[in-house]
């Protein structure tokens, strides 16, 4: 690729959704707490990052059909509107999310809780801005050929989940081991406001760019 900066903002994005408790770490921790197992906060974590890996596929899949269909400024547009319109939601709305899967939960209650959530958060929409230079660039196909061009959205969900899983299993177990839930009361950053100027401040540059 012409360009890093599209790859850098896509593992960033999964090294931040990793860090913020919602996103599956705390979960992940919660599960091995209720069952008295450090296995459990390992196990769990896998069906965690599949189920954000597969809200940030629906994205990707959609960001490569529109494009496909419409021009670069006309889906930069789109997606700018879509991340201030998430931003607003997130703000009067977010505080609703109630995503209600038990402690008694397996494989398939983990990958539905964290599709929904990344889902919820917007987190595949943030990816728009790096997916586009990626996906539909002429310079992406050139440098690629059209066969290994299609496999570029795959490495880009595959590097952000990776990411993802990375962070979050290493707080998970920080947490689980050492820490204990009790510092998130004590003091934590709100990624949720940090979250809501992010997908705010992408919008604009979408809009403005």
């Amino acid at each position: 690729m012409t360009t890093l900066w599209p790859w850098l903002a896509i593992a960033g994005l999964g090294m931040y959704h990793g860090l913020n408790p919602a996103m599956g770490w705390l979960f992940a921790v919660a599960l091995g707490l209720h069952r008295r197992s450090q296995a459990v906060v390992l196990q769990s974590l896998a069906p965690i990052a599949l189920g954000h890996a597969l809200a940030i596929v629906v994205v990707a899949a959609a960001v490569v059909t529109i494009g496909l269909a419409v021009d670069p400024r006309t889906l930069r547009l789109a997606g700018g509107a879509a991340l201030l319109a998430w931003a607003l939601y997130h703000l009067f709305y977010g505080a609703r999310h109630r995503t209600r899967i038990g402690m008694q939960t397996g494989l398939a209650g983990l990958i539905l809780w964290s599709f929904l959530m990344a889902s919820a958060h917007g987190a595949g929409l943030m990816l728009v801005p790096a997916l586009i230079p990626l996906c539909l660039s002429p310079g992406a196909h050139a440098a690629m050929g059209a066969a290994d061009s299609r496999l570029i959205p795959l490495a880009a969900v595959g590097i952000h989940t990776l990411a993802m899983l990375l962070v979050s299993g290493t707080i998970a177990i920080a947490v689980y081991t050492w820490m204990g839930v009790g510092f998130l009361r004590r003091g934590w950053i709100n990624l949720d406001r940090l979250w809501i100027a992010a997908l705010s401040a992408t919008g604009l540059v979408l809009l403005l760019y």
